[in-house]
């Protein structure tokens, strides 16, 4: 599967305030952005604990959790390196949202405690209902917004032929939602595409900012490291996904010829 499934709607808009333009015939445009406040995170991981999650990656002995727990780490750890105001929770899917450690804070011990103590379970939980996990966000967006704050939620499912489920009011975006989905290859028995799709809808359906979808079907623990730390990103700060061109690919220079003078550049171009 390609490492970027095509995603259903319209995810390439984004509403910007407080700009102002004035252009006039053969003059420059000139525009002031308002300033505005940039909010700490209170962010609340949700890992999916089905059994799918104890795949094993590409790296001999490394599950997709394993590789989970190592990437929440660089997470915080990078996060808190930016603004050590930010804060975490950590909660479990299963059949339905339930939590793990309720308390947000920016321990990293707590954190690491926490991280630890996620386990799946050798069944799988069936279908999976965010719904849940909407309402423990949604009950938790008030707390932080009485302390000047915004929630974010960072779902990380593994689930290759299981679309999430859920009900929630359209009208209703209180809390941005950013997802990492893990699966295997497509398959007779299996079908991430429209698992995919089913999270992109769930995340344009609540997410107050620009929401983020990052997928791996290659099983390459450094590729969830990596869509990991393009989630690191504030919400307020974000452009639409499809305009990120982070991290930048290396390119390997081509090495100088040893006497220019006797080099012929042929042209390729017609």
């Amino acid at each position: 599967m390609s490492s970027s499934l095509p995603k259903e709607g319209n995810r390439g808009k984004i509403k910007m305030e407080g700009i102002e333009g004035d252009a006039s015939v053969g003059e420059a445009v000139r525009y002031t952005l308002n300033p505005t406040r940039i909010y700490s995170e209170d962010i609340l991981f949700c890992v999916d604990v089905d059994a799918e999650s104890l795949v094993e990656m590409k790296t001999a002995g490394v599950t997709r959790l394993d590789s989970i727990k190592q990437a929440i780490l660089l997470f915080v750890n990078s996060k808190l390196s930016i603004n050590p105001d930010h804060r975490f929770a950590f909660a479990t899917l299963s059949k339905s949202a339930s939590w793990l450690r309720k308390e947000f804070c920016s321990d990293v011990e707590s954190t690491i405690a926490a991280v630890r103590a996620l386990s799946a379970t050798t069944v799988s939980s069936g279908q999976a209902d965010l719904t849940n996990l909407f309402r423990l966000a949604a009950h938790e967006t008030k707390k932080s917004r009485a302390q000047n704050r915004i929630l974010r939620v960072i779902l990380i499912y593994c689930r290759s032929s299981i679309r999430p489920l859920h009900q929630w009011p359209v009208n209703q975006k209180l809390f941005t939602l950013d997802v990492m989905y893990l699966h295997d290859k497509p398959g007779p028995d299996n079908c991430p595409q429209a698992v995919y799709d089913a999270l992109v809808d769930a995340l344009e359906h609540v997410s107050e900012y620009e929401g983020y979808i990052h997928e791996s079907g290659h099983g390459l623990p450094r590729t969830l490291f990596r869509f990991m730390s393009m989630l690191l990103c504030h919400p307020q700060q974000r452009c639409p996904q499809e305009d990120c061109d982070i991290p930048k690919p290396l390119m390997k220079k081509s090495a100088e010829p040893a006497n220019v003078e006797d080099t012929v550049h042929v042209s390729t171009s017609r």
